[in-house]
């Protein structure tokens, strides 16, 4: 039996990434224009911080119709301490944890290092080609 393919091999490997002081509705922007549900939030040296998702936009969208203007920075916002996935993991395993989980994307590292993202989509389409 060959060995299971790996994530690296289907995730997207050029992100849009933002950082934490941008402003939320910059960031909200960026989701919208290209068409992804969430982002990876880095600091300046590349170290991932945390992720931003529609979800927490939708927080920033509702803060600002109470009050009648955006305020705040993603760091406010964005979902801190995120669960990342290695870039080796095996598809049936990615698909594992992502049975266990709502997100609909993750980060994915590789020694300490964010080198690309998979999505529900990106996995799908990797399980559908490798298994029909």
């Amino acid at each position: 039996m060959s060995e299971r393919p790996r994530i690296r091999t289907y995730m997207s490997r050029e992100l849009i990434t933002l950082m934490p002081e941008m402003e939320i509705n910059r960031a909200m922007n960026l989701l919208i224009d290209n068409r992804i549900s969430g982002a990876p939030v880095l600091d300046a040296t590349g170290n991932l911080l945390g992720m931003l998702s529609q979800k927490d936009c939708f927080k920033a969208a509702l803060h600002a119709s109470y009050y009648r203007e955006w305020g705040g920075s993603v760091a406010d916002y964005m979902s801190s301490n995120p669960v990342s996935l290695d870039a080796d993991l095996d598809l049936v395993e990615a698909a594992e944890v992502f049975l266990a989980s709502s997100f609909r994307r993750f980060p994915v590292m590789s020694e300490g290092r964010l080198v690309g993202q998979i999505s529900r989509s990106d996995l799908l389409r990797a399980l559908a080609g490798n298994w029909q």
